[in-house]
C-alpha cells in the first residue's frame, strides 16, 4: 500500500483543486495537492515537501479532514487528507496542468480521481 497525503487549503468559502498533468496515471483528472510520502518523512513533512515542489509554498499543516483507502487497478493508495493553510508563497503551476479555487457547490462539475469520491461527498454534506 501507497501512503499518500493531501491538502485541503481554503480561501474563504472555496478550496483549491488541481488537474493532473496529461501524461501522468489519471491524466487531466482532478485532486487535492499532495504526494506520495518519502521513507522516514511524517505525513505532515511530505505534505509541506510537496506542497514545496508542485505549488512553489510553504504550508500550515492543521487537523486530518479524512482519510481513504482506494485500490486502483496499479496501486493502492492510503490518502489522508490534512486541513491546510498557505503560510508563505503564491501557487504556481510548477507541476499541475491547472489549479482552480471551487465551492463545494461546484465539485459535480469536475471530473476527479476515485481516490477522492468519498472525501468529495464529505465536502459537499459538511459545505453545500
Amino acid at each position: 500500500m501507497t501512503e499518500v497525503v493531501a491538502a485541503l487549503i481554503w480561501e474563504k468559502n472555496r478550496f483549491m483543486i488541481c488537474q493532473r498533468p496529461p501524461h501522468k496515471a489519471r491524466g487531466l483528472l482532478w485532486e487535492f495537492v499532495g504526494g506520495k510520502v518519502e521513507p522516514g518523512e511524517t505525513l505532515e513533512q511530505a505534505l509541506v515537501r510537496e506542497c514545496r515542489e508542485e505549488l512553489g509554498v510553504s504550508l500550515e499543516v492543521g487537523e486530518v479532514f479524512m482519510d481513504v483507502t482506494h485500490a486502483y487497478p496499479d496501486l493502492t493508495v492510503h490518502l489522508t487528507l490534512f486541513h491546510a493553510s498557505i503560510r508563505e508563497g503564491r501557487p504556481q503551476k510548477l507541476e499541475h496542468n491547472d489549479i482552480r479555487w471551487i465551492t463545494a457547490a461546484e465539485i459535480d462539475g469536475y471530473d476527479f480521481c476515485p481516490a477522492d469520491e468519498e472525501i468529495l461527498k464529505r465536502l459537499k454534506a459538511c459545505y453545500s
